[in-house]
């Protein structure tokens, strides 16, 4: 296992509360990293030896906007690759974009993306994304978009699934996305769930580490937690095949963990996320330790 990237949740508070959010942000949200929780990462990251990217997400990390700073300042400074993902609710004006793009651009950011999408930007904020790409693209930033469609039932033109039902948009179906989207989808079978396309979870390449310490390999499916056990100790020891999650869904998908813990199910889902999202949080109670934190499962 060679994981290279580390991506923190700064915090799980944000400016909007997204329908297709997986990660349940909202300006209620609980949870926020400090100078110190990065700086011990970081350590861990330079122990660990292999890890090339800091990445700064969240919620929103501009709201936390010098803690972020001194984020990528330290990281930089320690040798890694850094990047950035927001919302850009602060690029109101080209002009106010370059004021608050102007110290990172002094920083070696490597990565800047923007959402730009209906789910991210009302109509008065529409142009939000589009001043934040100018304001980089004047500052030397390398930026990048990421953008989320609404979810739509349409017919299939791929190889093996022409004429079937499936779902565009990429949303992913885990957190708010299961309550607010999946009504009128078309759905599948739960016994043909039987992979998880998303995450190496035998081989990950990636973690997010949260503002309560939870090391994700999937959101909401965690190795562990860094107050309990030093980050490079964590991932170190990581067995995928003693993790009672992770295993059975490598060995057979989300379909492997309803019939290995008996749990309760619909006859449908729209895709493999949304059955292993629904399973998971049924396990909630039973496998404390891997299924955190609340936040991610709307306990908040």
């Amino acid at each position: 296992m060679t994981i290279s990237e580390l991506h923190l949740l700064l915090t799980y508070q944000c400016n909007r509360e997204c329908d297709h959010c997986f990660v349940f942000g909202s300006p209620d949200a609980k949870g926020v990293m400090t100078i110190a929780d990065i700086m011990e990462i970081l350590r861990e990251a330079e122990k660990l030896g292999n890890i090339k990217w800091i990445f700064f997400e969240g919620g929103e990390p501009f709201l936390y906007y010098p803690i972020m700073l001194k984020g990528i300042k330290e990281a930089s400074h320690m040798g890694f690759k850094t990047g950035i993902v927001t919302d850009p609710y602060w690029a109101t004006t080209i002009e106010d974009a370059v004021e608050w793009l102007n110290p990172i651009s002094k920083l070696g950011l490597s990565n800047f993306s923007v959402s730009e999408d209906a789910f991210h930007q009302e109509e008065e904020a529409r142009n939000n994304p589009k001043n934040a790409i100018e304001a980089a693209k004047k500052l030397g930033i390398p930026i990048g978009t990421i953008t989320i469609e609404e979810p739509t039932p349409r017919i299939s033109e791929r190889a093996g699934l022409k004429g079937k039902p499936v779902t565009g948009g990429e949303v992913m179906f885990r957190g708010r996305a299961v309550e607010k989207l999946v009504e009128g989808l078309p759905r599948k079978p739960w016994t043909e769930f039987r992979e998880c396309h998303h995450e190496d979870l035998a081989n990950p390449s990636r973690v997010h580490i949260d503002s309560f310490r939870f090391v994700h390999l999937c959101q909401g499916l965690t190795m562990g937690s860094c107050k309990e056990e030093p980050l490079s100790e964590l991932i170190r020891s990581y067995d995928p095949v003693s993790h009672p999650i992770c295993r059975l869904l490598i060995e057979g998908g989300p379909v492997a963990l309803v019939r290995k813990y008996d749990v309760p199910h619909e006859d449908g889902y729209v895709d493999e996320c949304h059955l292993c999202y629904c399973t998971r949080l049924a396990l909630r109670s039973r496998f404390a330790k891997y299924l955190a934190p609340g936040q991610m499962y709307g306990k908040l």
